[in-house]
């Protein structure tokens, strides 16, 4: 049995759905995680949670508040010494064999300051550790998030990058480039096709999202609201894990923002995506980029106009569904196998290269 320190970023949902899945894994492991927010109380119902300030983003009515998220960083970075420090006390106390870190700020640098071994496993390093063809429009949003990927969460000493897109590696050292991986309930879902569409928001969304869905010919289950209402065609649901991928394995296609972790496991089901990328949210642009430069989908800047927009969408359905079908949408034996591997051995396995390019790597 190993002890494993897990840092996770604890803003939404999806960096800590993804290090659940590794916990639950390996159950013959101890796990301590690190976290905030919705990170810590989501984790904390089946792991002990040491929780500690992180670097949070700030979204306001669909765009990132890039001052409100400068100013949180910069006040958990002014403390950095004494989070620092009060961790490296829990960690003593755990006595930690390795490290994961999921986009989290304090576990890798405390890990660099003792000498652990920390894995950094998450899907923002695609940005940083390999190369994108940004259009001049999106330089100043690349320029800084690569700048804060790098400076802020770069101290790990190897990287597994997760991602449904292939872009082109930059032959960068101790990085592999990994699909994604999904929960096991997706894995085991069964995929059918019905006329309801599912439509997911985890960050506040703009206040024409609601009249976008309503503008959608079909029902549309409604999420990320936490209410259970109806109103027109929209049926607005609680959370429920069960229910969410019951509709999503039935929908004809998913609305969503670009978060990387419900795109891949609407993809793995078959599902093609519209996405609204969060504005000034690079990530965000990037995965929407990718999914519609894929043929899986397609992204929108604005909710206008609905009706063309929709029925556009539309009818390319049955084109997105062949295109989803020849890709590769669930590395699980793969990353499991590497996670395992640092595990028992403090370092990833060594590859001739750390990830494949494919053609869908370079838009035209």
């Amino acid at each position: 049995m190993a002890r494993i320190v897990y840092g996770v970023q604890g803003d939404a949902h999806g960096h800590a759905v993804r290090a659940l899945s590794v916990a639950r894994r390996f159950p013959e492991h101890e796990f301590l995680f690190v976290s905030y927010d919705a990170g810590a109380r989501l984790i904390g119902r089946e792991y002990p949670v040491f929780e500690s300030p992180g670097l949070p983003t700030v979204v306001r009515n669909h765009r990132l508040d890039s001052t409100r998220t400068l100013l949180a960083a910069l006040n958990s970075i002014r403390y950095r010494k004494v989070l620092t420090d009060r961790l490296l006390a829990r960690m003593e106390e755990f006595k930690p064999d390795v490290a994961l870190t999921d986009y989290e700020f304090f576990v890798p640098r405390a890990c660099r300051q003792i000498g652990l071994p920390c894995l950094s496993f998450d899907h923002q390093h695609v940005i940083t550790c390999f190369a994108h063809p940004v259009p001049l429009s999106q330089t100043p949003s690349y320029l800084a998030t690569w700048l804060s990927i790098r400076c802020l969460f770069s101290a790990a000493s190897d990287y597994m990058v997760t991602s449904f897109f292939r872009p082109r590696h930059r032959r960068t050292a101790k990085v592999r480039l990994v699909p994604p991986l999904l929960r096991e309930s997706v894995s085991r879902t069964g995929v059918t096709v019905s006329d309801h569409v599912v439509a997911y928001r985890s960050h506040p969304p703009s206040e024409l999202f609601a009249p976008f869905l309503g503008s959608i010919p079909r029902p549309v289950m409604v999420y990320g609201f936490d209410t259970e209402r109806k109103e027109g065609n929209l049926h607005f649901k609680r959370r429920s894990e069960e229910g969410f991928l019951r509709d999503l394995a039935s929908c004809s296609y998913v609305v969503c923002s670009g978060g990387h972790t419900l795109m891949s496991e609407a993809l793995s089901l078959g599902k093609p995506v519209l996405s609204f990328p969060i504005a000034k949210l690079f990530e965000q642009y990037l995965n929407a980029f990718y999914l519609q430069r894929s043929g899986y989908g397609r992204h929108l800047t604005d909710y206008g106009p609905r009706g063309e927009a929709v029925a556009s969408f539309e009818n390319d359905l049955e084109k997105f569904r062949g295109n989803i079908g020849r890709g590769r949408f669930c590395g699980n034996d793969e990353i499991y196998s590497l996670i395992r591997s640092f595990i028992g051995n403090g370092k990833l396995p060594s590859a001739e290269r750390s990830g494949p390019t494919a053609a869908a790597a370079a838009p035209k």
